[in-house]
């Protein structure tokens, strides 16, 4: 999730876990815990890898809950020998410094990117995809009970309201699970009978919103695409044909960076010949044909594919504004049928 929400989800988690004199103090605390595992973006940028490598290590041990309730527990020992408020209430700034920092990966493990949770364990990385990274129905309730705090501190009221952002924040999450789980019935519902009945797919929320999804289901030449809106459609879900090179990428499947990408992503991804290049896209991030993960991992030499160092090919923005408000009129009205 964004950074503004890890923030106000660290500081909301901490503040109610401590005594009410302690609250503001704990605002600042959660909000610092609730960025830390988002600093991994320094050592990586400082060690200057190649983007694939980048993509999948970012979320990595920093995201851990391993490694996260070890060093909640080393700083709390720490500040329980120098920090006054740590040692008059120690158990429950305990629960607010290991709060604040687990609750940064479950959270992002929520999106469609992908948490390492289980580091170190060779496990696929987490990703419920049932919110969009940025998504203010979610992040709006936390920061109102942040702001209460630091408007009421110990007073009662000041807790009510933040503790109503976490409940409200946390339906909101399950509103998003069961919304997800209508979404991959009705794609399911539309599959069953055909041969891609037991295909691989995914579906995950348009931006900022959990009312309309994307879908996209892989096939032996490539993939579908559609989407969904849990307020306007029913019936089958409208699913549109797009074409990949998958010989290509079949050719290069032992390349090291197609390796860490289908490991990454479960193989959603696109693979198109640009200027004799082989391109993946990761199909979970974008809408076609733009996706925002772009890689070219091997060249074509003399009718053959050569690992190149992978180069990560920005992707072209066209007409935000335009596709937002397309849509918005896409939530509230289904496709004209043939």
């Amino acid at each position: 999730m964004d950074s503004l929400t890890q923030i106000v989800l660290g500081a909301s988690v901490a503040a109610l876990a401590v005594p009410a004199q302690h609250r503001r103090r704990a605002i600042a605390v959660g909000a610092a815990l609730g960025t830390f595992p988002d600093l991994d973006v320094i050592p990586l940028a400082m060690m200057d890898v190649d983007p694939v490598r980048y993509m999948v290590w970012h979320r990595g041990i920093t995201h851990s809950f391993a490694f996260l309730a070890l060093f909640g527990l080393g700083l709390w020992w720490l500040l329980r020998r120098l920090w006054a408020p740590v040692r008059e209430h120690p158990r429950a700034w305990l629960w607010a410094i290991v709060l604040a920092l687990l609750t940064h990966p479950l959270l992002d493990a929520f999106t469609v990117y992908g948490t390492q949770l289980w580091w170190p364990l060779p496990v696929h990385p987490t990703m419920w995809s049932s919110v969009f990274i940025i998504d203010p129905l979610y992040t709006v309730p936390l920061l109102a009970g942040v702001v209460a705090v630091l408007a009421g501190g110990a007073r009662g009221w000041a807790r009510g309201v933040l503790l109503a952002g976490v409940v409200l924040s946390t339906a909101y999450i399950g509103w998003s699970l069961a919304a997800k789980a209508w979404v991959e019935r009705a794609v399911s519902q539309s599959l069953a009978g055909t041969e891609l009945a037991d295909a691989p797919r995914f579906s995950v929320p348009m931006p900022f919103n959990t009312l309309l999804w994307r879908v996209v289901v892989m096939t032996p030449e490539g993939y579908l695409e559609g989407q969904y809106s849990v307020v306007a459609d029913r019936g089958p879900v409208r699913l549109q044909a797009h074409p990949s090179e998958v010989q290509a990428l079949a050719a290069v499947a032992d390349f090291g960076a197609v390796q860490r990408l289908q490991w990454f992503n479960r193989g959603f991804m696109r693979a198109r010949v640009e200027d004799d290049r082989l391109v993946l896209s990761d199909l979970r991030m974008g809408l076609e044909p733009h996706y925002t993960f772009n890689f070219a991992v091997a060249e074509r030499v003399d009718g053959r594919w050569v690992e190149i160092e992978p180069e990560q090919i920005r992707w072209r923005r066209e007409d935000v504004g335009g596709q937002l408000a397309a849509m918005w009129r896409r939530i509230w009205t289904a496709p004209d049928t043939d």
